[in-house]
C-alpha cells in the first residue's frame, strides 16, 4: 500500500486486513521499493496515483514491475488523473480503480480480482 495520505492509507489497509491479507503501508515510492528489493513477500501493490516525488505513481509501477514481473500492481486515481504514456505501455494490465471506490469497499473486489489474475 504506497499513498501519500496517511488516512487513505489506513482506511484501505483496514480493508485488506480484514480480508486476511497482512499489509506493508508507504508514504514514499522509495520506502516501496524498498521493501520490494529487500524480498518481502507481496503479492499486490496498491499506488495512490497522487504519490509524488522521486518514484512518483507511474515511475513507482514502471520500476516494481521490473524488479518483480510478476506482482500485481491497483492504482488508485481520481477521475481526471492519469498515468504516463510510457508507464501505461510498460505496465499495461494495471488494474484501475477510482480512488474514493477503493475506499468505500472496492478494495475486496480489486484484490481478489488482482490475485486471482495472478494464478491465471
Amino acid at each position: 500500500m504506497v499513498g501519500c495520505h496517511k488516512r487513505w492509507r489506513d482506511e484501505v489497509s483496514a480493508q485488506v486486513r480484514m480480508l486476511g491479507y497482512q499489509v506493508t503501508a508507504c508514504d514514499r515510492g522509495v520506502d516501496a521499493m524498498t521493501v520490494l528489493a529487500l524480498g518481502l513477500p507481496v503479492d499486490v501493490i496498491v499506488v495512490d496515483t497522487a504519490l509524488q516525488g522521486g518514484l512518483c505513481c507511474a515511475q513507482l509501477a514502471v520500476e516494481a514491475r521490473a524488479l518483480r514481473p510478476a506482482l500485481r500492481i491497483i492504482l488508485a486515481s481520481d477521475p481526471v488523473d492519469a498515468m504516463e504514456p510510457e508507464a501505461s505501455a510498460r505496465v499495461p494490465d494495471a488494474l484501475r480503480v477510482p480512488r474514493d471506490q477503493l475506499q468505500n469497499g472496492m478494495v475486496a473486489t480489486m484484490m481478489r480480482e488482482a490475485l486471482a489474475n495472478r494464478a491465471a
